[in-house]
């Protein structure tokens, strides 16, 4: 382990050269981030703005990273989920001057103690995705938020439970929802958790998806998106749900749908994106076929009940990387992949850069909005903030430009139509 005191901690710094050729692979595939690094990095709007980070530590968060550096920000910088980083990024981050700690295969006090270096700097804002570091400004250093302007927040499951804080008056400073733009869970949540999660599970076990009864609890963006690819590989989708007209939009789509304790006698491959616990249980584990496969793309660990899958273990051997074959009391083999953990972060690269470019966008552009509140001397109130329509459209513009695409504007008519009440049939 390379650990210099308020610099970095990762894993080898001398790995620093093949981080920094997969991050200019990054940059390749990011042309938004790219065009926004260019224009900002020479009018710097976040000089004099120090930013503590908690995200998963990629080649496109490096993009992230270095682009509000440019843009002149303090930054320091830790992963929020213990098997995501990749080593190789961490270290070219630190080579570069990033103040960093991150490095894969955290236990859960080296994961808080590394959200607690970034804040030393005292931070005025905050970049989060699950929420960790704002819980940990919450709980643990109270005393940071009154000088933190704002944070943003990228995954879903931190949004639902920092609007449970604000709703119960416990947020301390205002939050920016990136997740919940519509160039983030549309594309990021879908598209990318979609070919991600799926990439993680062949990494992890090589296996056929034709033919196989594909499980997916969850149909919301990310489970829409893994159905979806799993369909697309030639797998007999099954959707379990607890929200009606989420289940009924899967029956739509030609999905079967069942509960799962159904689910769980029939299914193949199971894969949870709920952002609930206790989605996969003792019960559904005793009733699974052998060589069932199991695996989650939610934010946290808990959506499968791992103790639970302990408890029913004889033996247990990890098999290939991220794969653990639990033999059971009664002789069935579930292969459980990456721990639990995100599957297509750990066991794979995570969402692609091309996708990966929109919702980076918005957390720039989100930062930058913060900032210049905080220079107009205007004070947000604690609570979850949307992001603005535009944004949404002109980051959306921006990405068909670069890829080539043109589309229709409104004439003066047409818009003069849309606004006119009176207009009848």
């Amino acid at each position: 382990m390379d650990f210099k005191e308020g610099k970095y901690k990762v894993r080898d710094i001398k790995l620093a050269a093949e981080g920094r050729k997969k991050i200019e692979w990054a940059e390749s595939r990011m042309p938004v981030m790219m065009e926004l690094r260019e224009k900002y990095s020479k009018t710097k709007p976040l000089k004099g703005f120090k930013i503590a980070g908690c995200l998963h530590v990629t080649k496109e968060t490096a993009v992230l990273v270095e682009t509000l550096k440019a843009a002149g920000a303090k930054v320091s910088w830790s992963g929020c989920n213990p098997l995501s980083t990749q080593d190789e990024i961490a270290a070219a981050l630190a080579k570069s001057g990033i103040e960093i700690y991150a490095w894969h295969g955290q236990n859960v006090k080296e994961f808080y103690w590394s959200i607690e270096q970034t804040l030393k700097m005292k931070p005025n804002l905050t970049l989060d995705d699950g929420a960790d570091l704002i819980f940990t400004v919450h709980n643990k250093y109270p005393e940071l938020a009154k000088n933190i302007v704002g944070g943003t927040e990228e995954t879903t499951t931190g949004v639902h439970r920092l609007r449970a804080m604000a709703a119960a008056k416990k947020l301390l400073y205002p939050v920016i929802a990136v997740n919940d733009a519509e160039t983030k869970w549309d594309f990021d949540n879908v598209y990318g958790t979609g070919q991600s999660s799926i990439d993680g599970i062949l990494r992890a076990t090589s296996v056929l998806l034709a033919g196989k009864n594909f499980v997916v609890a969850g149909y919301g963006h990310c489970g829409r998106g893994v159905a979806m690819r799993a369909a697309g590989m030639g797998a007999n989708v099954i959707v379990t749900e607890v929200k009606p007209t989420a289940a009924l939009k899967a029956a739509l789509e030609g999905f079967r749908v069942m509960p799962m304790d159904e689910a769980a006698k029939i299914g193949d491959i199971f894969i949870t994106a709920t952002g609930v616990k206790d989605v996969i249980v003792s019960k559904h584990f005793k009733s699974m076929k052998d060589g069932a496969i199991v695996c989650n793309t939610g934010h946290y660990d808990c959506e499968i009940n791992i103790p639970h899958l302990e408890k029913l273990k004889k033996s247990k051997r990890t098999v290939r990387p991220n794969n653990e074959e639990y033999t059971l009391k009664n002789g069935r083999r579930i292969y459980l992949l990456a721990q639990g953990r995100l599957v297509n972060l750990a066991a794979a690269e995570g969402h692609p850069s091309e996708v990966m470019d929109m919702s980076f966008a918005n957390q720039f552009m989100s930062q930058l909005r913060l900032a210049e509140v905080k220079m107009k001397g205007i004070k947000l109130e604690p609570d979850v903030i949307d992001i603005p329509e535009e944004q949404d459209q002109e980051i959306a513009m921006i990405k068909l430009k670069t890829m080539g695409y043109k589309i229709d504007k409104l004439t003066r008519e047409q818009v003069k139509y849309i606004n006119d009440y009176s207009a009848g049939t």
